[in-house]
């Protein structure tokens, strides 16, 4: 497995700070993003804030590849999923301290339809290249 970036390390690192420090954790998410499983009623303007303080969750994980957990919702639960490219920051309800993430350090997994095109095609395609600029 290749490792994608520093992002999952730095929401460990940046969620134990928080939780040490006796911070309310608040996840900063890109709610569009493919594979995340949120409550879309509470989306706005295409993102939405997830507390994860340690009383809110169940079964909290913070991977390499995703932000797991289960919480309830307008009194109902829900398995949350976030995959790591979907957080765009995490940070403290308190006082707004925390870390905020470049949307283009990760990008969405291409379609499947990218997969299926024709070898003949992909090796048709220019191959990228650098030169020096004076």
């Amino acid at each position: 497995m290749q490792l994608k970036g520093t992002r999952p390390y730095f929401i460990r690192a940046i969620y134990e700070w928080l939780v040490d420090a006796d911070f309310t954790p608040y996840l900063l998410v890109d709610a569009y993003w493919p594979g995340c499983e949120l409550p879309q009623q509470f989306v706005e303007d295409g993102r939405i804030v997830l507390n994860v303080m340690p009383s809110a969750v169940r079964d909290l994980v913070l991977g390499n590849e995703a932000v797991l957990f289960s919480a309830r919702f307008g009194g109902m639960p829900m398995a949350i999923q976030v995959p790591v490219g979907a957080v765009l920051g995490i940070y403290a309800k308190e006082n707004g301290e925390g870390l905020f993430f470049e949307a283009t350090e990760y990008s969405p997994e291409p379609p499947p339809i990218a997969e299926a095109e024709p070898a003949i095609e992909k090796a048709a395609k220019p191959r990228p290249f650098l030169s020096v600029v004076k």
